[in-house]
């Protein structure tokens, strides 16, 4: 299952990377409109199963699919107030299931899929359109149906239909989507800190730390978001809905009173916003701090809300989750040993069109080789020659039978790994997961692709 976050969605946010709108449909953005997957309707339909948009105007229709959705995580039923907060932020994206007209609940899906296009964050402080794929769930009682295949394999084929290079998710089940050809192209890591042992490397943050109200906090978190994404490969376009959750602002939610929210400023500009928990522990004089949501523009301001949090009195343990791995608060610990530190994949990426995805981004520098892509789907299969220049601007082009160029080859989903230059090409050379005509092909491979800032994503969709 695609990790999913029901209650968010896009509100009021224009279309990313360039998504073209149906000739006579100027104000209806094509994904809300496309027909499904003409070949996952039809597989699913020898089977009894009908495949169809929702239209989330609907307020039965989608509450129905919210509970099954809901369901499928293993997560409560939303009342009326939480469907109306979540309905409002999806209208902005394409909300797809799969219903059985045998089913008891019959207005309820067996299956649920949610996506929509973003920018995706890439090499060189720019940007890609890519489909951005949530909530796959299917239910227990439909296992083993290929109802799955049809759902994934059909967003994929809607993605190429719109004219997206890239499909993207984040993901619960690890071992289900690599057979799609995603790949993981970013990871996160989980800190758990003895504020009691870490100590503090170097002067003192000398920015101005302030409690400020959740309200405010959700707005301008989200502006720093906005204004910090492009400098970190991985990263998308948020949307306002998912920063009032981090907030502590959707209806019901039974933490939310908890919920303390601050901003860091630096030379009277905002550089930085957390919003976090204490949490009593059972000693009462001993507490943990839980970091909710992170957000800043400098890497100075992230250090001083994040010595802040680690100074609190009454507090013994600092949980953040979803950290980079390039963290630079480990190098300002005086006791490096009193972080614990998981690091675990997030984001994973599905290559659809080979050329378009490589010259969207910045390379390292110049090179030239030949890449040659397998892909069981189909989809993205190809040999290309891949220039670079000193800049590192990227053409990509046929690779001639007689052309001479180093040539790598790897399959689609460890391209899609390779993408973002979070992980080596040597790396997974050595790991037998790409292979170069000779050991200069995967040299060059490696120079070039590499990202000097490591890929990231900060939060789930």
């Amino acid at each position: 299952m695609a990790r999913g976050y029901r209650q968010t969605g896009r509100e009021g946010r224009p279309e990313s990377g360039g998504v073209p709108r149906l000739e006579g449909m100027s104000d209806t953005p094509d994904h809300l409109v496309l027909p499904v997957d003409a070949v996952s309707a039809g597989r699913l339909a020898e089977r009894g199963l009908h495949y169809r948009l929702l239209d989330t105007a609907d307020e039965s229709a989608y509450a129905a699919w919210i509970r099954a959705d809901e369901r499928g995580f293993h997560g409560p039923a939303s009342n009326d107030e939480q469907n109306a907060f979540s309905r409002a932020a999806m209208g902005s994206r394409r909300t797809t299931g799969v219903w059985d007209p045998q089913s008891v609940l019959i207005a309820e899906p067996v299956a649920t899929v949610n996506s929509w296009p973003v920018e995706l964050s890439v090499p060189g402080e720019t940007t890609v359109g890519a489909w951005a794929i949530s909530s796959v769930t299917v239910s227990p009682t439909h296992r083993r149906r290929g109802i799955a295949r049809s759902l994934l394999e059909g967003e994929l084929r809607t993605a190429q239909r719109l004219g997206l290079p890239i499909a993207s998710l984040t993901v619960s089940e690890a071992t289900i989507y690599g057979r799609y050809g995603f790949g993981p192209a970013t990871t996160a890591a989980d800190w758990r800190i003895d504020s009691r042992a870490a100590g503090w490397l170097g002067d003192e943050p000398d920015g101005r730390i302030d409690f400020i109200p959740v309200e405010d906090y959700a707005r301008i978190a989200f502006a720093l978001h906005e204004a910090a994404r492009t400098a970190r490969p991985g990263e998308v376009d948020g949307w306002p809905e998912r920063w009032r959750q981090f907030a502590g602002l959707r209806p019901g939610d039974g933490d939310a009173a908890g919920v303390r929210t601050v901003q860091y400023r630096e030379d009277g500009e905002v550089r930085a916003a957390a919003a976090f928990r204490v949490v009593e522990e059972p000693q009462r004089e001993e507490h943990s701090v839980r970091v909710l949501h992170l957000d800043s523009t400098t890497p100075s301001a992230r250090l001083g809300v994040l010595r802040f949090l680690l100074s609190l009195d009454l507090v013994t343990r600092v949980d953040a989750s979803l950290l980079s791995v390039d963290e630079p608060l480990r190098w300002r610990l005086a006791d490096q040993r009193a972080a614990e530190v998981t690091v675990r994949d997030h984001e994973w990426l599905r290559i659809l069109d080979v050329p378009r995805a490589l010259e969207a981004r910045r390379f390292s520098g110049a090179g030239r080789f030949r890449l040659d892509v397998s892909d069981d789907l189909g989809l993205a299969t190809g040999r290309w020659l891949v220039e670079s220049d000193a800049d590192g601007v990227v053409r990509v082009g046929d690779a001639g039978h007689d052309d001479d160029a180093p040539l790598l080859r790897t399959d689609v989903a460890t391209l899609g790994s390779l993408y973002l230059g979070g992980v080596a090409v040597t790396t997974l050379a050595d790991a037998g997961r790409t292979a170069g005509s000779d050991a200069e092909a995967v040299l060059i491979a490696d120079r070039v692709l590499r990202s000097t800032v490591a890929p990231f994503l900060s939060f789930w969709y």
